[in-house]
């Protein structure tokens, strides 16, 4: 009996160390308005050679928010890979009124949006982790375990989306600039709600992510996220990407999945028109009337 559960224990442990989760903790700082505990993390982050692309409040979220910031070297590996790879180049960075830090654990989402090419980022990936540890601390692992080697096929269960599942395009233009453009234009419209986080742009890769606010307070973030778990806040905000022509979103049954891989059916019953009502502001960005 001795012998199984030792047998047991190492096994549960193996499969702990072969499974990677969304997030770490970091340090938690004092507790103070939002605005103040943001810019303490802005601060740290821009100290360890991070560069904000923008801050994400969430309406019907007013004591959280994420600050999403980009590392250079992350930056050349992924604009090397090019194509969709461009959606893994913000890195999310989560902040609570109470002081709670949290941050993206890289390895898990690069993993999941690299794909077959992560290994060609991989150098850069544990360097900029390293770098978030050293800025923000080191706190345990949360968010729901997933195999490491399911992450570059992840899907929640069978039947559901995948990184690469059709309905990720939103729209086709003529080309990249066009494109660029109309995600631009509608963003600064507000359309539906939206509005612009972040954008990062490399014209000579012609590829493009922008970081989307959803601010609709019957569709928007704030409804969802409240009913499955805000303590998941970097996983905001929602991004729209392009490459060459097309203007991409990864749909809400991979990407909220991702995000949250530990919930249950019943929770992802009770928001069951978020991922089409999400599509449904997303590609008023992309342009389809």
């Amino acid at each position: 009996m001795k012998k199984w559960i030792a047998g047991a224990a190492c096994a549960l442990v193996s499969w702990h160390a072969l499974a990677l989760q969304p997030y770490a903790g970091g340090t938690r700082l004092g507790a103070g308005d939002l605005a103040t505990v943001v810019a303490a993390v802005e601060q740290k982050l821009a100290a360890a050679g991070f560069t904000t692309l923008g801050v994400h409040m969430a309406k019907g979220l007013p004591k959280q928010a994420t600050v999403v910031v980009s590392d250079a070297g992350l930056s050349d590996a992924i604009k090397a890979i090019g194509a969709a790879a461009v959606v893994g180049l913000p890195i999310r960075v989560g902040v609570k009124a109470d002081g709670t830090v949290s941050y993206a654990n890289l390895e898990y989402w690069e993993r999941a949006y690299l794909r077959k090419d992560y290994g060609k980022a991989e150098p850069a990936v544990k360097a900029a982790a390293a770098k978030l540890e050293q800025a923000l601390g080191s706190g345990a692992a949360f968010g729901g375990d997933v195999k490491t080697e399911d992450l570059a096929n992840y899907r929640y269960m069978f039947g559901m989306e995948r990184f690469d599942s059709g309905n990720s395009l939103l729209k086709e233009y003529a080309n990249f600039d066009d494109a660029v453009k109309t995600v631009r234009d509608n963003l600064a419209k507000g359309v539906k709600a939206t509005s612009k986080v972040y954008e990062v742009v490399a014209p000579d890769k012609k590829i493009a992510v922008f970081g989307v606010a959803m601010n609709d307070p019957e569709y928007g973030e704030g409804w969802w996220v409240n009913k499955i778990g805000a303590d998941h806040v970097a996983a905001l905000p929602w991004e729209v990407f392009v490459v060459n022509g097309k203007v991409y979103a990864l749909y809400g049954r991979f990407r909220t999945a991702l995000a949250w891989p530990s919930l249950g059916m019943g929770q992802f019953m009770g928001i069951s028109i978020h991922p089409d009502r999400t599509r449904d502001m997303l590609e008023a960005v992309a342009g389809v009337q």
